[in-house]
């Protein structure tokens, strides 16, 4: 081979490695910039997750004497509005050493009589514990059945002339779906260990002992509700005949009947009832995780329960 020859292959050879050292130098440019991405966008993440929780759960800290606030919107029930979170606003509330007095403002339907109950009996704990915090409940559109039962443990109950307000009663739904069984031919095959394992099952007739046994259980839960309702509101109700039926009322009539005291807003209570204008709101404000692991654990409770679809409850 002669020298220009080998001078070329020589200068070939070089540029060759040259530009092999180049991409490679550029593949490692890119997995470094690919991961500095990924490493920044989890940590822009992790500041965002940090914040909502933060702000969810923030605790307040406020100067001047104010009116606290708590909202009960809503559903009550363990997954939507529930006893926990009400009452741990409420404890917020009175423990705040610039709280004059607290409303607790209600739009609920009602639902579970257990939670319902739960904030009821905190209400009287936390007016014992606290005598000089009084608590005043503030209807908007409605307040039923489970809601009313919270809301007979204020010490006055305020609404709007045209609120609805009532619905003393309890009530277990469900559905029957025998008839279509029967239409499509599909057979049920429940086997059970206990009697009384397949309670009200939807895809087998009623069972006149088991409906029976249901209105019992309702009526004890009845005579709960209304023991709540006399003892909250004593003297001040006018009992109707129907007054535990499971009627509602305008705001208007509710106050004739006992059921309420007096017309009247958030904002009116604060500056007439309570005489502290600036009110303040210890609301419990779910952060990011909770909503995430609330909204996960209702649908896979949906899915695993076969008993989820039947409901009991005020409302």
């Amino acid at each position: 081979m002669s020298e220009p020859e080998k001078s070329g292959n020589w200068e070939r050879e070089v540029l060759e490695k040259v530009a092999l050292a180049a991409v490679k130098e550029q593949r490692v440019a890119r997995h470094w910039s690919i991961f500095f991405k990924i490493l920044g966008f989890g940590y822009l993440f992790i500041i965002l997750f940090l914040i909502m929780n933060w702000a969810g759960n923030s605790s307040i800290e406020l100067t001047g004497k104010h009116t606290a606030l708590v909202e009960l919107k809503g559903t009550i029930s363990a997954n939507e509005v529930s006893a926990d979170q009400i009452i741990s606003g409420l404890q917020a509330a009175f423990k705040d050493k610039n709280t004059k007095g607290v409303i607790l403002r209600i739009n609920s339907p009602g639902g579970s009589p257990v939670q319902a109950g739960q904030i009821y009996d905190e209400i009287k704990r936390l007016r014992t514990l606290y005598p000089n915090i009084p608590l005043y409940a503030v209807v908007d559109d409605l307040c039923a059945s489970g809601g009313y039962y919270v809301a007979a443990a204020a010490d006055r109950i305020y609404v709007d002339k045209a609120s609805l307000v009532g619905s003393i009663g309890v009530l277990m739904d469900g559905f029957g779906f025998t008839g279509t069984m029967d239409k499509f031919g599909v057979e049920r095959r429940l086997i059970t260990a206990g009697a009384n394992k397949g309670f009200l099952d939807p895809f087998s007739p009623v069972n006149p002992q088991q409906e029976a046994y249901a209105k019992v259980m309702l009526e004890e839960i009845h005579q709960q509700f209304i023991k709540a309702v006399r003892d909250g509101r004593g003297t001040r109700l006018k009992e109707t005949p129907d007054m535990f039926s499971g009627l509602v009322w305008s705001g208007e009539k509710s106050i004739s009947l006992g059921l309420a005291d007096a017309l009247g807003s958030t904002e009116y209570v604060a500056r007439n009832v309570i005489h502290a204008e600036n009110v303040v709101d210890f609301t419990p404000q779910e952060g990011f995780a909770d909503r995430f692991a609330k909204h996960f654990g209702v649908a896979l409770g949906k899915n695993i329960n076969p008993l989820a679809n039947m409901g009991m409850g005020l409302r």
